[in-house]
């Protein structure tokens, strides 16, 4: 079994981030570690282990944007997220990888592009070459060899 993913999900109001962390854990099986504001997500961040973040845009002492722009050099490969109820915040969220609005985007919707989003930092699948093959035999096996579901051969 793979380990659960984790996310850094941010927000300074309470309630808002028990929720989504409740529906992170529930159903997306990822692990969660809530921050309730930029400065905090930023020294969690720095500590490792973290797949992506979602935090609001609009908080106190920190926005979402200078958050993701610290973060980002800190960890530029880890996929960020805004969330805001206000149409002006999309304009300035430029830093993020992406940006959902908040009331508009279901959960289902959310969920989903959390999973594009740590699908895409893991990148590709990869095909190993099992351990008791020499490379030779293997270089040798035709791509379509990997496919899931086998070709039809032409007679």
């Amino acid at each position: 079994m793979r380990p659960k993913k984790t996310i850094l999900c941010v927000d300074d109001n309470e309630q808002a981030l028990a929720v989504r962390k409740f529906l992170l854990e529930t159903r997306g099986g990822y692990r969660v570690v809530p921050a309730r504001g930029g400065r905090e997500a930023v020294d969690r961040l720095r500590q490792g282990g973290i797949d992506l973040v979602l935090s609001d845009v609009l908080m106190p002492q920190m926005d979402g944007n200078e958050m993701v722009r610290r973060m980002k050099e800190i960890a530029p490969d880890v996929p960020m997220i805004l969330i805001s109820g206000t149409v002006k915040a999309f304009d300035h969220t430029n830093r993020a990888d992406a940006f959902l609005p908040k009331g508009s985007a279901s959960p289902i919707e959310m969920l989903d592009r959390i999973r594009q989003m740590i699908t895409r930092k893991r990148g590709p699948k990869k095909h190993h070459r099992p351990p008791y093959a020499p490379a030779e035999a293997f270089d040798a096996v035709p791509e379509s060899a990997f496919d899931p579901v086998p070709h039809a051969v032409a007679s």
